[in-house]
């Protein structure tokens, strides 16, 4: 082979191989990220995130647990009635009453539901019940299971929890 035959196999050969890993750097994927953030990342939580907020929870989801978070969508969101929904608004405790009533301590994924009673962050109870891959929490279906965080686990659902009156 001449030369230059090599010198251009060798160029194309180097080319190659540096477009190989800069896509394979760019393919890599990200490990899980805590709860607040995982939330914060799903566009279908967006409600759910502000809501967060403005209870002050974030930090607590980011950095606490591990946590069983069943996260009402934003669909499920829109079916609680708007005079609700701005009496939360307006009573901060109030709505860190609703929010924790969706967590409960330690991570649960899908498969270790049993029907049974747990305890929430809140300290209501929530009935848990599963019919084979089927899980429900109070009356609310999970929509999307065992979304993995560092810190826990988060099951979407569609319909927002109200918790027991005291």
């Amino acid at each position: 082979m001449s030369q230059l035959k090599v010198f251009a196999l060798s160029r194309r050969t180097a080319l190659l191989a540096s477009l190989t890993l800069a896509m394979a750097g760019c393919a890599t994927p990200s490990g899980p990220v805590n709860l607040a953030d995982s939330i914060a990342a799903n566009p279908a939580l967006s409600t759910l995130n502000t809501l967060v907020a403005q209870a002050g929870l974030t930090e607590t989801l980011k950095s606490g647990g591990p946590f069983t978070v069943f996260a009402p969508t934003n669909d499920a969101f829109k079916a609680v009635p708007a005079a609700t929904m701005a009496d939360l608004a307006k009573h901060p405790e109030k709505l860190k009453t609703v929010l924790t009533y969706h967590v409960i301590p330690g991570k649960v994924m899908a498969a270790d539901v049993k029907n049974s009673n747990a305890k929430t962050v809140n300290g209501a109870n929530v009935a848990l019940a599963k019919a084979g891959e089927f899980v429900t929490v109070e009356s609310a279906a999970v929509v999307t299971p065992n979304m993995v965080a560092t810190n826990g686990v988060i099951h979407t659902v569609d319909t927002v929890l109200m918790p027991p009156k005291k």
